[in-house]
């Protein structure tokens, strides 16, 4: 599984590379902080699955990487040719850069 550490995907948003953002938490945790993504919760992700496109990479994101992990690992079963990647230790690796 791929790994994107929120210091590549600040790089990706300052070269203004093309990308997905999704946050796979729930609607109440999106809420509280969020950091850009379309919220997604993991048990709806398959039934948004249409909305990736193999055209530009999707980053997957929630609070400590467990879910989006889990996400992607769905979604590649059903999209083999989207280049997914996880938020390397989710939104709390990105409290722990800014310490």
């Amino acid at each position: 599984m791929r790994q994107l550490s929120y210091a590549e995907l600040m790089e990706w948003r300052e070269k203004n590379k093309s990308f997905q953002l999704i946050d796979v938490r729930e609607e109440d945790e999106h809420r509280n902080w969020n950091i850009g993504g379309q919220l997604i919760p993991l048990g709806e992700v398959l039934q948004h699955a249409d909305i990736f496109s193999p055209s530009q990479p999707v980053v997957i994101y929630c609070k400590r990487g467990i879910r989006s992990q889990i996400a992607i690992q769905r979604l590649e079963k059903k999209l083999p040719n989207v280049e997914f990647y996880n938020l390397q230790n989710g939104l709390l690796g990105l409290k722990d850069t800014q310490s």
